[in-house]
């Protein structure tokens, strides 16, 4: 996303090996940001659990396909809200792992957006997720969101890294995906997930210009919808959220 400096005031930038990495702020929210204008996500430091964003709401509602999860990888960090809106909803997780890139970001986001490496129930991982992916555990719920100031990173969109998530889940688990989308609204590289995941996933395009990705560990395994239709009544009354209009765009894929 498209993020303009000039209107929101910066806190703190530092750059590493790959680059700028800064937090901005405005109106009471903050912002992590990569290179010159790129946002990767937001925060809010007096509710680390909120999520200001519709496909941040998408992919904590996908999570709610796992009735009570007990652990939970996840593939690039951000700002941490999503693990920390997980770890505030679902008092069942005790074991959560992260694979962040950048040693930079988590030290950010730990600094500025209220995000604690140090909770008894995170193991933090810092390096690339195609090499430390293979030696992570296997996981209810998988979250993958790895994206640069370029764009998604490499493993969005390679056949052999997105079967390898997919086979770190337990049985009735859940792969849930932060893609981009293309202009006629499909994920980015339609053809080779659609191959990858052998035609049966779901999908929610979400109005910053993604599409989440809902990926079953199974074959055999459905999505039901009245199930995800009393979460998002739950996320709406218990945490805010407003859930309706995402699922209305709820779809199976295109095939």
């Amino acid at each position: 996303m498209k993020f303009w400096r000039n209107r929101k005031k910066l806190i703190e930038q530092q750059h590493d090996e790959f680059g700028r990495v800064a937090i901005y702020e405005r109106n009471g929210l903050r912002h992590l940001v990569f290179a010159e204008d790129m946002e990767q996500s937001c925060s809010n430091p007096h509710m680390p659990h909120w999520l200001e964003y519709q496909y941040a709401r998408a992919m904590l509602l996908g999570a709610t396909l796992v009735r009570e999860p007990e652990s939970a990888l996840f593939l690039g960090l951000g700002s941490g809200s999503l693990t920390n809106a997980c770890l505030h909803l679902f008092d069942s997780l005790y074991d959560v792992e992260v694979i962040e890139l950048r040693s930079l970001v988590v030290e950010m986001a730990s600094k500025h957006l209220a995000f604690n490496p140090e909770d008894k129930r995170l193991t933090m991982r810092i390096g690339d997720a195609h090499q430390l992916l293979q030696d992570a555990s296997p996981a209810d719920l998988i979250f993958m969101d790895m994206y640069d100031e370029s764009g998604p990173a490499n493993g969005h969109l390679a056949w052999s890294f997105l079967r390898q998530c997919r086979a770190k889940l337990n049985p009735g688990g859940w792969l849930i995906i932060n893609q981009w989308a293309t202009p006629g609204n499909q994920p980015l590289g339609a053809p080779l997930l659609r191959g990858a995941f052998e035609h049966h996933y779901w999908e929610i395009p979400v109005k910053e210009g993604n599409v989440i990705l809902l990926v079953p560990q199974d074959l055999e395994q459905e999505l039901f919808l009245q199930p995800l239709r009393l979460a998002g009544k739950h996320l709406e009354v218990n945490l805010g959220y407003k859930c309706g209009n995402i699922l209305q765009q709820l779809r199976k894929c295109s095939c």
